[in-house]
């Protein structure tokens, strides 16, 4: 008897350290350059839930141009009147990754589940993928592109 609980002893002293030993190491911390485009990215959405027309008028370049799900090209003109008007009811990003391409560059992709009016047929896909070119201009950063990917069910 005395060896069993000896046993059990030393099992349950060994499994945790065993479990312990092979957790995985956490992700390194993000760069400063990544933790402002994701601030960023973050501020770009709730400019658009809060119909913030006039962050986006500051912080979208003057040639900035967005590819819609629907695959049309659009000024930002199409993009702040859309905001205006409250067209986004639903934005919600997740799976962000950064790329930086350059000191002055970088583009940042997310999935987003979406809930906006668009098109002729009513409504824009609800999962899509987002593609945002961020440049640098005079030290503060600026959305020059996006584009929105719809996901399509497999075939």
């Amino acid at each position: 008897m005395k060896t069993l609980l000896w046993i059990a002893c030393v099992i349950s002293l060994f499994f945790p350290a065993c479990a312990f030993a092979q957790a995985p190491a956490p992700a390194p911390a993000a760069n400063p350059m990544e933790q402002t485009l994701t601030a960023n990215s973050h501020a770009f959405v709730q400019a658009l839930l809060h119909k913030d027309s006039a962050f986006l008028r500051r912080t979208l370049t003057g040639d900035f141009e967005e590819v819609s799900s629907a695959g049309h090209v659009e000024p930002a003109s199409e993009l702040l009147e859309a905001v205006q008007n409250g067209e986004f009811h639903e934005y919600k990003p997740y799976n962000l990754h950064v790329l930086i391409v350059t000191e002055d560059s970088a583009v940042v992709t997310y999935d987003c589940i979406v809930s906006q009016p668009e098109g002729d047929d009513g409504l824009a896909p609800r999962y899509q993928h987002i593609s945002q070119w961020w440049v640098r201009e005079d030290d503060v950063w600026k959305l020059k592109f996006l584009q929105a990917t719809p996901f399509r069910p497999i075939d």
